[in-house]
């Protein structure tokens, strides 16, 4: 198994960090997908259109065929969804890794690399509305070296920086449909702290849940 080292984001780096978060977000299509269809409300929808169109056209064909176009439209708006989210991370931080976060106090942006090809990212910066802690960002490692210990060696770096710069705890927020992350963040001690729905419609319709977790540094350091 390939070996891999964690560094300081370069500027050279840019690209690569760009699309291996592009990728690694446009891997939870699917699973957005299929969270929106087993939601009750879009359940109750299909069955009655399918019902309706049924009963009105006495024929399979139009029903399925109207539940199919239906099927779709929603997988088109959860990919929009998440294309929307892409750009805007890219606008607000990752077209300009060097100003976010290096030149920020408190901040930082690693990438971990294998054979020289950036595979791997993590940042950290001072949490909006909790003073006493940095939050955990742009965490993403590519599908294809997963299962290494990237992702834990990368949650490591961002627990080590906050705890040298005198911070309490680290945080951060993930999604319901990201079931793998959210066991590595249990799995290193985080605890989930509360859940909200993002307030864009096209999530609300989705019932997209997101979680906010936070790594107590003083019982991590006790546990060590």
């Amino acid at each position: 198994m390939a070996s891999f080292q964690i560094r300081k984001y370069q500027d050279e780096d840019s690209e690569a960090v760009r699309d291996t978060f592009t990728m690694g977000m446009s891997e939870h299509v699917p699973s957005s997908f299929m969270h929106m269809l087993k939601q009750p409300p879009t359940q109750m929808v299909l069955m009655c259109l399918f019902c309706a169109l049924i009963t009105s056209s006495k024929s399979f064909l139009l029903p399925i065929l109207a539940v199919t176009l239906v099927l779709a439209g929603a997988r088109q708006l959860v990919v929009y969804m998440f294309n929307k989210y892409i750009d805007t991370s890219l606008s607000k931080d990752l077209n300009n890794i060097s100003e976010t976060y290096l030149k920020q106090k408190d901040s930082c942006f690693w990438v971990a690399e294998v054979d020289g090809v950036v595979v791997g990212t993590v940042a950290c910066l001072p949490a909006e509305n909790a003073p006493a802690c940095l939050e955990l960002k742009r965490m993403s490692v590519r599908r294809s070296h997963r299962r290494m210990g990237i992702a834990k060696a990368l949650c490591r770096i961002v627990a080590e920086f906050t705890r040298e710069r005198g911070f309490a705890a680290v945080l951060l927020v993930t999604s319901v449909v990201q079931t793998d992350a959210r066991k590595l963040y249990e799995d290193m001690g985080y605890k989930k702290i509360r859940e909200f729905v993002v307030p864009e419609l096209p999530a609300k319709i989705m019932n997209f849940t997101l979680m906010e977790y936070r790594l107590d540094l003083q019982r991590e350091g006790k546990s060590e």
